[in-house]
């Protein structure tokens, strides 16, 4: 396409045009104008695209070949993203970071040497993104551009171009997340920033260079961390900028709007608190929780950190989104020193990009993905066993149905409650969930302490219209601060991202590991190794049938697992297999940790007449990068009396 032809003509003809209607000085507003009646602009930005490069595996061959005859070829493709001549982009660009002093005494790589790595994670008005993993530095190279869509709300305004004036009441921040990986894949979370981009709307030509000071997590929220130069750039360029003045003001009433109604809803809170205790003494020791903080220390209503979060296609049911939460490892906010333990709520956009956090963090996710599911759920604030404190998720069905659904595990428990006035011969239902008490409930809109003489979760009844057992807060209230877009210094909800990992080849690329791994160790006690590819690939069945029942809750499968292993193992023989699940894709840890179990030992270590081995693994891949690992290890032998 001739670009530059076609752009001399139009110009030649506006020219002439102009010409025969008088002397006026042609602006370039007009020029522009007259390219885009003319369509060479829409032409000229169908052409363009951005490009990174993704490093992706070649398919390898049918599922059902043996790993150990799979050949693996890497292969670079090209992705492109077109960029449309109607919106508005905001390109922020990383141009590398200093500072980051924790990383001072850290030497240089070698090439190909493996090491600790900083990834950046964006997310902009339902937009995510993520940086390559750099090596961890006092100055880390990370150097990266995202192009950011900045559009309109509006009915209707989804194809009209954003001017200054509507983007300056766009008030949402690039939520920026910084995510340390260590060599042995565990992931800490760095700091958790909020850039207020509209500084850029006051640059003369588009462009400002902005310097961002990354601060720590959690106790300490206050201690610099590093910095990252940035530059952002609107595109294409604004007509008419702003003046600085102006975003300055926008921001302040802003601030002002915010502490106001956080104010007015800190001064509800205190005389809803007051009534709750007037209602009974006791009430004082209840785990009835108003505030959290997050991960930047920040008090937060615990009802803002629940959001209806629907998953699109990345989950068919609220059964396998309980699945996927509790994929994401377990880790309680981390304490220097003795004590306490230390609270963190974590943001969901930090949670995500972790990969990992507390019970708080897993109910809130999963309470959130239920209620987009169409479900009446709550977060459940109390104890378990040992009166250690716990948050775990119920919902209420249509009937009246109470369900109690435990983050961590998948595990649903149906609450039935006892009934302390009947006769003692009355027989009683037994609970069999782990909680002991239950202080309050509550989900996006609706707060509610628990006020029955007994907080004993066998004991209560969950009539939340029955005011003499559970004290409400006015949904107005909690509304006006925990609402979408009630305050702008609540963070966004982001969207949930597609797996990062391909099922089939990071299957067959941690089973030939595991196969090495095997067969070394018994290289090292003397021992030959003799596969059995056909026996390896008949545990496939088997594992599929796992998972399923840990989606589901229900078995099936098993039927037809032990009739073929039947049919492979000849009269006289023995078989003997050994399952067992793990979050994690890296081969040597999950190894070793098989080998503590006695019944994995004697497999892997098995001797005798026409040993053997088989081994298969199954990655079972959910959004982000969660994944379910299932690794069987068997073996077949003659057995000899």
């Amino acid at each position: 396409m001739d670009i530059h032809g076609k752009i001399r003509a139009v110009l030649a003809e506006t020219l002439r045009a102009e010409g025969d209607q008088g002397d006026r000085a042609l602006s370039e507003e007009d020029f522009l104008t007259a390219l885009q009646r003319r369509g060479i602009v829409e032409e000229a930005m169908k052409e363009l695209s951005f490009a990174n490069v993704a490093e992706t595996q070649a398919e390898t061959g049918a599922l059902n070949k043996s790993p150990s005859r799979i050949s693996e070829k890497a292969a670079t493709q090209f992705k492109t993203t077109s960029i449309s001549p109607l919106r508005r982009y905001l390109y922020l660009q990383v141009l590398g970071g200093r500072a980051f002093l924790e990383h001072l005494q850290e030497p240089e790589p070698l090439p190909g040497q493996v090491c600790s790595t900083f990834t950046l994670h964006l997310h902009f008005r339902n937009q995510r993104f993520r940086s390559k993993p750099v090596p961890c530095a006092c100055e880390p190279d990370l150097q990266e551009g995202f192009l950011l869509e900045v559009h309109r709300d509006g009915l209707g305004d989804a194809s009209k171009m954003a001017d200054a004036t509507t983007m300056l009441s766009i008030c949402d921040p690039v939520h920026m997340v910084l995510i340390k990986t260590d060599t042995s894949g565990d992931t800490t979370l760095i700091s958790s920033y909020f850039l207020d981009w509209r500084s850029v709307l006051s640059a003369p030509n588009g462009k400002t260079a902005v310097t961002v000071e990354l601060l720590g997590i959690g106790s300490e929220c206050k201690v610099p961390t590093g910095v990252l130069n940035m530059k952002l750039e609107m595109y294409p360029p604004l007509s008419d900028t702003l003046s600085p003045e102006v975003i300055s003001t926008q921001q302040s009433l802003e601030r002002q709007k915010n502490a106001e109604k956080e104010r007015l809803f800190l001064v509800y809170a205190k005389q809803w608190w007051r009534e709750f205790l007037e209602i009974r003494p006791s009430h004082q020791s209840k785990l009835v929780k108003i505030f959290a903080q997050d991960e930047n220390g920040v008090n937060r209503p615990v009802c803002s950190y629940l959001r209806v979060l629907r998953a699109g296609r990345l989950l068919e049911s609220p059964r396998q989104a309980a699945r996927f939460v509790s994929l994401l490892a377990q880790e309680r906010a981390p304490v220097v020193g003795g004590g306490v333990r230390q609270e963190q709520w974590c943001t969901m956009m930090a949670f995500l990009c972790r990969n990992k956090g507390d019970c708080e963090d897993h109910a809130t996710l999963l309470c959130s993905l239920l209620l987009g599911f169409g479900l009446d759920a709550y977060v459940c604030v109390g104890t378990k066993a040992k009166n250690t404190p716990h948050t775990w998720v119920m919902t209420c069905g249509t009937d009246g149905t109470v369900t109690f659904w435990e983050s961590l595990t998948a595990h649903r428990y149906l609450h039935q409650p006892i009934d302390p006035e009947a006769p003692p011969l009355v027989p009683q239902p037994k609970p069999t969930y782990p909680y002991r008490t239950l202080g309050c409930v509550f989900n996006h809109k609706t707060f509610l302490a628990n006020c029955q003489p007994s907080d004993s979760v066998e004991l209560c009844v969950f009539d939340f219209t029955n005011g003499s057992r559970w004290k409400a807060m006015s949904e107005e209230a909690v509304r006006s601060v925990c609402a979408p877009g009630s305050t702008t210094s609540l963070p966004p909800t982001p969207p949930l991202c597609s797996p990062s990992v391909h099922p089939s080849e990071a299957s067959n690329q941690l089973e030939l590991e595991m196969r090495y791994l095997l067969a070394e160790h018994r290289k090292d006690l003397d021992l030959a190794t003799v596969w059995d590819d056909h026996l390896s690939y008949l545990l496939s069945s088997a594992l599929a049938a796992y998972e399923l029942e840990r989606c589901t809750g229900m078995s099936c499968g098993n039927e037809e697992f032990q009739d073929a292993v039947r049919r492979a193992v000849p009269d006289g023989h023995t078989f003997k297999g050994f399952p067992i699940h793990f979050l994690h894709r890296n081969a040597r840890r999950a190894f070793a940790t098989c080998l503590r179990s006695p019944f994995c030992e004697e497999i892997v270590c098995c001797r005798g007449d026409h040993v053997r081995l088989a081994v298969r693994v199954r990655v079972f891949a959910y959004p982000e990068s969660a994944c379910a690992v299932w690794i069987m290890f068997a073996c077949k032998y003659r057995s000899v009396l």
